[in-house]
């Protein structure tokens, strides 16, 4: 743990008596940690204000008290913030340096966002002048709004620098640059009449922090949750806590866990199965981390200037506790794995390429998307019917992409697969051949092909023009003019409904 330099207070609970502890000369609000009382400290006086909702049990492996670096300067986690919005939950741990200056560590869905407070040189506008997807200068500095969420508290615990009052519901309006920082602007303060509160930071891995003092993986609750399915009745377990749609293993029904498993749940049935190539709860070592797949998606899109033609892909949604979700994406070209960025990419020349941490991506394709058969689990809420538009650039085998629904623009970042690479991965090379895509080698080089083959390939794509110059003329009243197509390999971030995800 760091060495705190300055002396903390602590003064009895005003309900229970427990001795109450403020490290940090900052911390306005604390949540005693035996009967949850919600204080708040004017000079030596407490006061309490409520009771605070217990924290639920997201498994994340940071506790109140485990300490780390961030740039070479030690802190000590002191207080937490869990909070809801629309698409999930995520967490703001209160950081606490050795020289007495704060900070937050944002934890969303194994994604962590590290930022320190800053002020702007002008009034902060309000949150409607935000619009998502929009660039607006800060500090001299482009920034893309990545997000506009109306939000609120769900429990919180420790010591705190503010906290709203529980229930209530604000803006917090979520911006980052080419660069990959993240400006948080959180509008929580204003319901107290104060200004809103600032941070910037970027994204970090738990690794680079050195935590110590983090929760014990082997003393994690392993006993998850059940309940029956409400279509088939069939007994559904729930593996992971932040889930929030998950499929039955019987009837295929894909069930909105966003509202708990008190009530009624709700669900929609899914008729035509896609069984997956790699199957749920396979675990395999990509990139160096070890994943396990924990969800499985059939995507469909079509082009924007073609609406009766659609292709297909698969998206296999994968976990690791300390890197949190990633995808991997099948589709007819090749095998990619992305995962989410933080920051925004700048589209240049009409979205014909983006530019990201100092690389240019060149644009391959760009198409309407939806998910037409789920299985597992999900960290947002899959919905029916919801629409997402979708660009895929690229720079060799480096990938990016950009998904953009009503209230959230996500991008995401990978690299190219070979097939042989993820079978081997999933203990599957003896499926290896059922991983082979169209970009497995070149037309030249494939084995025993010879010039009397070249001829004869020669004349199936010639052909196959004539068929799409025809199909161009015919007419849908007496013939069938249907066609399919296919799709790049990089994948969109987020799956159907764009994940969400607040860092």
């Amino acid at each position: 743990m760091a060495t705190l330099s300055q002396r903390a207070y602590r003064a009895p609970c005003p309900g229970c008596g427990a001795p109450v502890e403020f490290r940090s000369a900052q911390s306005t609000h604390a949540v005693c940690g035996y009967c949850q009382s919600t204080v708040v400290r004017d000079g030596d006086t407490l006061s309490r204000l409520g009771k605070m909702a217990e924290v639920f049990n997201d498994f994340s492996p940071l506790q109140l008290m485990a300490s780390g670096t961030f740039d070479n300067r030690p802190f000590t986690l002191v207080g937490r913030l869990q909070y809801k919005y629309s698409k999930g939950t995520w967490t703001e741990w209160h950081a606490l340096f050795n020289d007495g200056s704060t900070a937050f560590l944002s934890e969303d869905n194994g994604a962590y966002v590290f930022t320190l407070p800053t002020v702007l040189q002008r009034e902060v506008p309000t949150a409607t002048q935000f619009r998502v997807g929009a660039t607006t200068a800060i500090q001299g500095k482009p920034f893309s709004v990545a997000s506009n969420e109306q939000v609120s508290l769900l429990s919180a615990q420790g010591e705190l620098p503010h906290l709203p009052a529980l229930g209530a519901s604000f803006a917090m309006v979520e911006l980052r640059s080419a660069e990959g920082e993240v400006l948080s602007i959180d509008y929580g303060p204003v319901l107290a009449g104060a200004v809103p509160a600032l941070s910037l930071g970027r994204a970090v891995l738990l690794d680079e922090l050195k935590l110590t003092g983090l929760r014990d993986e082997s003393a994690k609750e392993e006993k998850g949750r059940q309940f029956s399915c409400p279509n088939c009745g069939t007994q559904v377990q729930v593996s992971l806590a932040t889930s929030k749609s998950i499929s039955c293993p019987s009837c295929n029904s894909v069930i909105d866990l966003s509202q708990g498993l008190g009530g009624e749940l709700k669900h929609a049935i899914q008729n035509e199965p896609v069984n997956p190539l790699i199957a749920l709860g396979t675990t395999g070592q990509l990139l160096g981390v070890v994943w396990q797949v924990v969800g499985f998606q059939h995507r469909m899109g079509y082009e924007p200037d073609d609406a009766d033609e659609h292709f297909g892909w698969d998206e296999y949604l994968l976990y690791n506790r300390k890197r949190g979700f990633a995808f991997l994406v099948d589709a007819t070209d090749g095998w990619s794995m992305v995962k989410p960025v933080t920051g925004a990419p700048v589209l240049n020349g009409n979205a014909q390429s983006a530019r990201y941490l100092n690389t240019t991506y060149q644009r391959q394709s760009s198409y309407h998307a939806e998910t037409s058969y789920v299985a597992g689990e999900f960290y947002w809420r899959v919905e029916r019917d919801e629409k997402t538009f979708n660009r895929d650039f690229a720079n060799g085998k480096s990938l990016l992409s950009q998904e953009e629904a009503s209230s959230e623009v996500t991008w995401s970042s990978g690299t190219k697969l070979e097939g042989d690479v993820v079978a081997k991965a999933f203990n599957l090379s003896g499926k290896q051949d059922l991983f082979k895509r169209s970009d497995a080698q070149p037309l030249s080089s494939a084995s025993g092909m010879g010039c009397g083959t070249i001829i004869v390939v020669i004349f199936l794509v010639l052909f196959f023009l004539f068929l799409i110059s025809r199909c161009s003329r015919c007419d849908s009243n007496v013939e069938n003019c249907s066609s399919s197509g296919t799709r790049t390999s990089s994948g969109s971030y987020g799956g159907f409904s764009g994940g969400g995800g607040h860092k």
